[in-house]
């Protein structure tokens, strides 16, 4: 009988150990990943009006691509150099903010989107970026572009 308990024991063990490694313990909710999103962008635009392009590096991943005017950026190096000038002098140039946040059902990947505004406050694009989940709770810059403003048709 004392056997038969280790047994079992041991099997719920390996069980649990094994749920846990794959992902499938359990994880933060879809509403929360979202909540999540939403800050990391937020700090991220916050380092352009900050000042800070040390904070900005930190929110881009290595292999990162962010997709501009004279084509793609492809790495945080190569990013990093694009993006320099924009921190460079005193007033940011431009602003962004997210208005919407969508997370995948694996909860690894997410999409963030929202208004571009010049120093002058005036809607002049919208940036769309992927977000890929680092640990937990950190999120890293995968995918970004930037577009002109298009302002809706009137009828």
């Amino acid at each position: 009988m004392r056997l038969r308990s280790l047994s079992l024991l041991a099997a719920c063990l390996m069980l649990a150990a094994a749920a846990a490694s794959s992902g499938t313990y359990a994880r933060d909710s879809n509403s929360e990943l979202k909540r999540q999103v939403m800050e990391a962008e937020r700090r991220f635009a916050a380092t352009m009006k900050a000042r800070d392009f040390e904070a900005f590096k930190r929110h881009i991943a290595d292999e990162a691509i962010f997709f501009g005017a004279e084509g793609p950026l492809r790495g945080k190096g190569a990013i990093a150099r694009g993006w320099r000038q924009y921190y460079d002098k005193p007033q940011a140039p431009f602003s962004w903010e997210p208005e919407e946040v969508e997370v995948v059902d694996s909860g690894t990947l997410a999409y963030s989107g929202g208004p571009i505004y010049n120093a002058a406050g005036q809607r002049i694009g919208r940036f769309n970026s992927i977000w890929r989940l680092k640990a937990p709770g950190q999120w890293e810059i995968v995918f970004d572009r930037g577009s002109n403003f298009v302002p809706p048709a009137k009828k």
